[in-house]
C-alpha cells in the first residue's frame, strides 16, 4: 500500500507569507522555511512582526482569499488521487489552509492551528506534533503504508529522506545543491511520472 505525502506551499499553492508580505508591504515577512530551517523560531519572529504592525488573522485571510492554486496543481492532484491515496502534510494552519483546500477539491490535509484572541490578534500557534512531517510519515509506515514524499523546503527533507521515494519540487538552488542525491523536478508532469514509477 502506497501513500503520497505532499507539502502544500510552494508545491500546490503559492507561499502564503510571501503573498501577505507583498499585500501588506512588509518585506521581512517574505522569509519562509526555504530560508529558515527552524520553524518555531520563524513563526515566533512572524508573530512579533504582526503584533508590531497591528495585523491579525483577518488581514491574512483577506490575502489568502485572493490566492489560487499554482497553475496545473489541481489537475496534478486530481490525477494523483485517482491513482493512489494522497495526504498533504503542511506546517501551515487550518485557519489559513481551509479556503485553499476548497479550491483544490478538498484533499486531506494534516496541519497545525493558530491561537487567536477575540480581537483577531494571533497570539500563538499549536503544532499538531513535533517534527510533524517526519513523525507523520513514520506513523503511516508503522500502519503498513509505504510513503512517497515531495516538497520544496528544509522542513520537507526529513519526510522525503525517510520515504521509499522522495522528490524535491520547485526547490531552491541551494537545497538542490546540498542534496544532489534527491531527484528534483520543476513540472507537475515530471513529478507525476516519477511518482507513477513508484506505485
Amino acid at each position: 500500500m502506497n501513500i503520497v505525502c505532499l507539502d502544500l506551499e510552494g508545491v500546490l499553492v503559492p507561499e502564503i507569507w510571501i503573498a501577505f508580505s507583498e499585500a501588506s508591504g512588509i518585506p521581512e515577512l517574505k522569509r519562509t522555511t526555504r530560508d529558515e530551517p527552524d520553524y518555531d523560531k520563524l513563526m515566533r519572529w512572524r508573530l512579533g512582526i504582526l503584533k508590531e504592525h497591528g495585523l491579525g488573522l483577518k488581514e491574512i485571510q483577506d490575502t489568502i482569499a485572493k490566492i489560487d492554486p499554482l497553475p496545473g496543481a489541481k489537475e496534478f492532484l486530481d490525477e494523483l488521487r485517482s491513482l493512489t491515496q494522497v495526504i498533504i502534510i503542511s506546517d501551515t494552519f487550518t485557519q489559513f489552509a481551509t479556503p485553499l483546500m476548497e479550491k483544490l477539491g478538498w484533499p486531506t490535509i494534516f496541519c497545525n492551528s493558530l491561537e487567536v484572541a477575540e480581537s483577531g490578534e494571533i497570539t500563538g500557534f499549536k503544532m499538531r506534533i513535533e517534527n510533524s512531517k517526519l513523525t507523520t510519515v513514520k506513523a503511516l509506515q508503522s500502519i503498513g503504508y509505504e510513503t512517497i514524499a515531495s516538497g520544496d523546503s528544509y522542513n520537507d527533507l526529513a519526510m522525503i529522506q525517510a520515504s521509499k521515494a522522495g522528490f524535491l519540487f520547485r526547490s531552491t538552488d541551494k537545497i538542490k545543491a546540498d542534496y544532489p542525491d534527491l531527484p528534483a523536478f520543476e513540472e507537475y508532469s515530471d513529478l507525476l511520472n516519477a511518482i507513477k514509477e513508484q506505485l
